[in-house]
């Protein structure tokens, strides 16, 4: 009966732990996969839309770069935003690419290396000076590849190096936020 009981538990657990396993890991299904499609919309510096077979459509974030932000409805953009949008869109606007998929983002959007014709469109990016290194999701081997274009970029002044101290993306983002007021009655939000 204690036998019973022992195997009884162990195969629940089991099922338990592979259960969770497996919620865990939905969010992140796409990771490690490449996809081909083609380019359909550049949204900005930085993302795109590719149509694919499998899914359809498919928000791409380029992995490891960020590029100025455009001009948004709430939000002003940056210096270089429109012309790193051009960019890209020059370099994969209506064109099949692969995209090397690295994570899924909180929005919901692969991130991705996109290549086309074997270069690395992202990398490229960072080194004609129309993205930063974004060194807080870089890893492996594209972090030391990434962060030496953007040192080349720096040094030759190319894009957005041309301003003698560019405001990172992600700084801009926060400080167009602005810091939040506090609701009536003087609670602070959480």
């Amino acid at each position: 009966m204690k036998q019973r009981t022992t195997m009884r538990t162990l195969v629940v657990n089991t099922l338990l732990v592979s259960a969770c396993l497996l919620l865990f890991s939905a969010s992140d299904a796409r990771a490690g996969r490449v996809i081909e499609g083609m380019v359909r919309a550049v949204y900005d510096g930085d993302t795109v839309q590719l149509a694919t077979r499998e899914d359809s459509r498919l928000k791409v974030r380029l992995y490891g770069i960020d590029a100025p932000e455009t001009r948004k409805p709430d939000m002003p953009g940056q210096p270089f935003g429109e012309i790193a949008k051009r960019t890209l869109m020059y370099k994969v606007m209506g064109r099949r690419v692969s995209a090397e998929i690295m994570d899924v983002d909180q929005y919901k959007r692969a991130v991705a290396v996109i290549r086309y014709n074997g270069r690395d469109i992202n990398r490229e990016m960072v080194a004609e000076g129309f993205a930063w290194a974004y060194k807080q999701y870089l890893q492996g081997p594209y972090a030391s590849e990434y962060l030496r274009a953007e040192e080349r970029a720096r040094s030759r002044h190319a894009g957005l190096w041309q301003d003698a101290n560019p405001l990172p993306p992600w700084e801009f983002r926060r400080t167009a936020k602005g810091p939040k007021s506090a609701p009536k009655g003087g609670a602070h939000r959480r």
